[in-house]
């Protein structure tokens, strides 16, 4: 199977071991990744705050060189990235005459025929293969955190149940894991505002950590740079406002799958996480 691959800046950054693990995980499962030429940041959150046009042309022209590079598709790991180039895509064919100017800025047609995929719509249709190759069964209780971006605005992304999502869970079964019905799936960690608001982070955060404890997880899983970068930097500011001392890990659900594949820690980037990646009772 070969799709397109936009890694973005956060996992050439920041969540590397994102990055690490996508690719390890895409490698062991036969899943070829084809980077998009050339590609440029999306905007992130960033860029439509300072320019509505500049946070169309961004992600605009990635699609535009996915297209060029003859992709159908293109994998976007990240939940910031895929929402952008998502919903980019979404505005352009509802208006060709905006359309029309964001390909004068970027020099560039885009037609809108790349369809842009998360993570968890990749995996769930590699699910069967998970199973398939299961070398260390991930035997975890697991909190699936999917977070904001990934199903929200649901009417331009179509992807899942936007406030039960069932994905993440579908595929950590097949690796093995107990998945948990709790009820902080799609709760906001603070997003953005780690930097500027701290303390409004650790609230928002600690609910979540609060209530996969709560829940009996052994580990929570994401699949979004800003969510793991929040409950993993961010867990003495939370357990502060917990006012408990919760050491439970957070996980990219592409870390745990690696695991259940049979590939080593090290390559998954496990060691940078700054919660160690430490199970009570089974361990990795």
């Amino acid at each position: 199977m070969r799709i397109g691959y936009y890694p973005g800046c956060s996992l050439l950054g920041s969540s590397r071991e994102f990055n690490e693990s996508v690719e390890a995980v895409a490698a062991a499962l036969d899943l070829e990744l084809v980077q998009v030429p050339d590609w440029n940041c999306c905007g992130a959150s960033s860029a439509h705050v300072l320019d509505h046009k500049l946070s169309l042309a961004l992600p605009a022209r990635i699609l535009a060189q996915a297209e060029a590079a003859g992709l159908d598709e293109i994998l976007a790991p990240c939940a910031a990235c895929y929402n952008r180039l998502a919903s980019t895509r979404d505005t352009l064919a509802k208006d060709p005459v905006l359309a029309k100017e964001i390909e004068g800025i970027i020099e560039q047609p885009v037609t809108g025929k790349v369809r842009i995929l998360n993570i968890l719509e990749v995996l769930d249709r590699l699910k069967d293969a998970i199973a398939a190759n299961l070398k260390v069964p991930f035997k975890h209780k697991v909190a699936s955190y999917y977070g904001c971006l990934l199903v929200r605005p649901p009417k331009v992304l179509h992807f899942d149940r936007a406030e039960d999502p069932q994905s993440m869970d579908r595929i950590m079964t097949a690796a093995g894991a107990t998945a948990l019905d709790w009820n902080f799936k799609t709760e906001c960690c603070g997003a953005a505002f780690s930097v500027t608001r701290t303390d409004l982070v650790a609230k928002m955060s600690g609910k979540v950590v609060g209530g996969a404890v709560k829940a009996g997880a052994d580990v929570i899983v994401v699949a979004c740079p800003m969510c793991h970068s929040n409950l993993d930097m961010r867990r003495p500011e939370i357990n502060a406002s917990l006012g408990a001392d919760c050491q439970i890990p957070v996980m990219f659900i592409t870390q745990a799958l690696g695991l259940a594949l049979g590939i080593d820690a090290k390559k998954l980037g496990l060691q940078r996480h700054m919660v160690p990646v430490v199970f009570a009772p089974a361990e990795v």
